[in-house]
């Protein structure tokens, strides 16, 4: 949890950033791997697809703030590639997936940190919305964007997990911080050969 703090602005993003992506973390912690891949809801969203996905957006976003900005591509290819960032195929490695997202959270925290939010850069096109052209920003423009974006995958995330077992991932936050039981909250005891924080 990102406690009440007098911090600058970059820190500030960069913490409210960390927080969303201790929340997709934690939703996988005590599952099994097929748990991870499992769909309960209406759509196509798993725990471990919405840690791919994210994945995928954190790489993005540490090339955009060393200043790569690439056109996305919106071919047949394109399409393609995107809607697979959002599966974790029976092929790919759980722990690899894992450790590719720690790896990739610990890059963008540096990234946003050595950033100036005040500067001005520019966003590419987003056909999705309608946006066909880059537009001049300012860069705190696409920080909290970043902030917003993972807090709606966050939010995806604790809704899938709450369908697999009845978990809710502030309970598995609280858990792996070491919080202590109270009269809210009681920690989270995973079973032995699960996924781990």
């Amino acid at each position: 949890m990102y406690s009440p703090q007098r911090d600058d602005e970059v820190t500030g993003i960069a913490n409210y950033v960390d927080q969303q992506l201790d929340a997709i973390r934690a939703a996988a912690f005590g599952l099994t791997e097929t748990q991870l891949r499992e769909t309960p809801c209406r759509s196509a969203l798993s725990v471990g697809g919405v840690i791919k996905h994210v994945l995928d957006g954190m790489h993005g976003a540490v090339a955009r703030l060393a200043g790569t900005v690439d056109a996305p591509v919106v071919d047949d290819a394109g399409i393609a590639r995107y809607l697979a960032a959002f599966v974790v195929g029976q092929d790919e490695s759980v722990d690899d997936l894992l450790r590719d997202f720690d790896a990739a959270r610990v890059q963008l925290r540096t990234a946003i940190l050595a950033s100036d939010p005040d500067s001005d850069v520019v966003a590419p096109p987003s056909p999705w919305y309608g946006q066909f052209d880059a537009q001049p920003i300012r860069l705190r423009y696409f920080l909290v964007h970043l902030i917003e974006e993972y807090a709606r995958h966050a939010g995806h995330a604790d809704i899938i997990r709450e369908q697999i077992d009845g978990m809710s991932v502030p309970a598995l936050v609280m858990t792996i911080e070491g919080a202590p039981a109270n009269q809210f909250f009681t920690p989270y005891e995973p079973t032995p050969g699960t996924i781990g924080p």
